[in-house]
């Protein structure tokens, strides 16, 4: 299994680490202390050994923050984690915020008394949350203080080593450019803006400009590591040497310059005594390198990572992958969701059943290397929690009559799959069927949609909410996601949100996932991932449209859909992208699972 289902979280020693912390604090001479769920390189999925918000409250979702201080204690999630939160902290001892409602810094600008000290590991924190805590700080008359050693670290006395996963080369074939060409293209851009070099921390921008992957977090098939590129020269890479065998050193060693991460404070050192102009991108680059170069005498500028936007306009021979990948994935997918429908109204299936059986499906295709996340297997009142994961101590039974929700992924070095299918057993109820039906109404939406070129994110959000908002609901996450080429399901920058302002560009890959959720009965979620398509004319028009075309194929539960809600057109889609997923998975699947294929993508009458 590439799943554990071992209960990670644990909030039983909260108050014994709480007290501990605080000690320290009082040790440091600080009144606050600010924890983020994050590691060195600003991921999102972090290695054990970084897992500190989990370790100190018991919270286990992939983004958050807590901020503790002397008497009172707050942690800040997102909408996707407002339910977890609640069932997975101590509430007598922190009290769970909303991110965007109520940001920390707000937060701390309204809490803080005058001459306070708060403190960060600055390797935690990025420039821009650094200077953003800092004015928060400075309005309230307190002060923001870099402790130089990390405190829950301090107290952690069984923190796990750090990973030494092995490099593994990505080959041209499927990367579809080499990293000479890569480099090229950063160096114009270092051009462009007048720097001298860039020091990259974001691992996958790291994988995709050299071509290589990594085995140092679960799921994400990166290394840790950081990089200089500089506009002469070779670019340096500061991996574990641990992590590099002779063949792929020997391959590696002809682009850049291996180095240990243990040279990276003096590399940055060299980079300020050479007086050269070093750009780094506030929203992902620690504090404590923008500290130590610009100390060293290097003159400091701020600009978007280079690699961001090149990695995510996919080439032509990365597309060409992500569709093997997913017509690959689509096969597992009938199989699972066939057994499935067999399995599940029998009785005694859970979700821990249910998420092993999908696994194993996706090995059965010989060429798995990873499941993309946890997935989320939800059965009932957990399918309202969208990023459920489930243990031992949480398992459910898929029970008759209820709703499962199953929200998965697979790394195949093709590409990288994400899907979420919403499935009945036994009959819906006239809301579960209203409920699903606007849902689908908003990702058929998005996925016919027409717009122009320089089209954001957050000016399409909308028309995935239309249908729930006409009925006074909503869902509190974004609409959809950039996604890598084998590298991290949950890539930057352009997302389909409120606050998607980047805008959508040919070749990226996005998720097209709304969603409705009821707090303690069942939720709703419907996902697919698009290509956004090159600009084509319309006819009859003035200006070329960009479109999205559909990667993934699956059935979506007919059952639980009221025709009376979709129209002509809706129900055309519908009809039309069944049967792509039939004449496309048919010939590959057994005869029971054609069976039920053919009933699952049978046209809507």
């Amino acid at each position: 299994m590439f799943q554990s289902f071992d209960d990670v979280s644990d909030h039983t020693r909260s108050a014994e680490r709480f007290a501990a912390l605080r000690k320290s604090m009082a040790q440091h001479g600080i009144d606050g202390y600010i924890i983020p769920r994050s590691d060195e390189y600003q991921g999102e999925y972090v290695a054990p050994y970084a897992e500190r918000l989990r370790w100190l409250t018991g919270f286990s979702g992939s983004a958050g923050m807590a901020i503790v201080l002397a008497d009172q204690a707050s942690i800040f999630v997102d909408g996707r984690y407002t339910i977890q939160v609640q069932e997975q902290v101590d509430l007598n001892i922190i009290t769970p915020r909303h991110l965007i409602d109520e940001p920390p810094s707000e937060w701390l600008r309204n809490t803080l008394k005058p001459g306070q000290k708060i403190g960060f590991d600055p390797w935690l924190l990025t420039v821009e949350q650094r200077d953003r805590f800092a004015r928060a700080c400075q309005a309230a008359g307190a002060e923001l203080v870099a402790v130089p050693v990390n405190l829950v670290d301090e107290i952690w006395t069984d923190k796990p080593s750090r990973p030494l996963g092995r490099i593994a080369l990505h080959p041209t074939q499927l990367a579809g450019r080499s990293a000479e060409d890569k480099r090229a293209e950063i160096v114009d851009a270092l051009a462009r803006i007048g720097a001298d070099a860039v020091v990259l921390t974001q691992t996958d921008s790291i994988a995709w400009t050299f071509n290589i992957r990594g085995e140092d977090v679960a799921h994400t098939p990166v290394c840790l590591a950081y990089a200089i590129i500089s506009r002469s020269g070779l670019p340096q890479l500061f991996v574990d040497p641990v992590k590099v065998d002779e063949d792929t050193r020997a391959a590696l060693e002809s682009v850049c310059v291996l180095r240990s991460p243990d040279d990276f404070d003096d590399a940055l050192k060299a980079l300020g005594k050479d007086g050269q102009t070093v750009a780094i991108d506030p929203a992902w680059v620690a504090a404590e390198i923008q500290g130590q170069l610009a100390a060293a005498g290097a003159r400091v500028i701020t600009s978007p990572d280079p690699c961001v936007l090149p990695k995510a306009r996919k080439n032509p021979i990365e597309l060409e992958g992500a569709r093997l990948a997913h017509r690959r994935d689509a096969v597992a997918m009938a199989r699972f969701l066939a057994w499935l429908d067999r399995r599940a109204p029998a009785g005694g299936l859970d979700e821990i059943a249910a998420a092993i059986a999908l696994e194993e499906f996706r090995i059965e295709t010989g060429c798995l290397r990873e499941i993309s996340f946890d997935t989320i297997s939800a059965a009932g009142p957990h399918a309202a929690i969208p990023h459920y994961r489930v243990s031992t101590a949480s398992n459910l039974e898929i029970l008759p009559n209820s709703i499962y929700l199953v929200d998965s992924g697979a790394q195949y070095a093709e590409g990288t799959t994400d899907i979420t299918r919403t499935v009945i057993v036994g009959e819906p109820t006239a809301e579960m069927r209203d409920r699903f039906t606007r849902v689908l109404k908003g990702m058929i939406a998005i996925s016919r949609l027409r717009f122009p070129e320089k089209t954001t994110g957050a000016q399409i959000d909308a028309f995935a909410r239309i249908a729930l908002w006409q009925a006074g609901l909503d869902f509190d996450h974004g609409t959809g996601h950039g996604v890598g080429s084998y590298l991290s399901v949950h890539e930057g920058p352009a997302r389909i949100s409120k606050a998607g302002t980047v805008p959508l560009e040919t070749g990226m890959i996005l998720s097209n996932e709304p969603g409705y959720y009821k707090a303690g009965e069942y939720g709703i979620r419907i996902e697919n991932l698009l290509i956004v398509s090159a600009p084509e004319p319309v006819p009859g028009g003035e200006r070329p449209m960009h479109s999205f075309e559909t990667l993934t194929l699956a059935p979506i539960d007919r059952r639980l859909v009221d025709v009376s809600l979709l129209d002509q057109g809706e129900r055309t889609w519908l009809n039309d992208y069944h049967a792509r997923v039939w004449d496309t998975v048919e010939s590959e699947v057994d005869s029971a699972t054609r069976a039920w294929l053919e009933r699952a993508t049978a046209p809507l009458a």
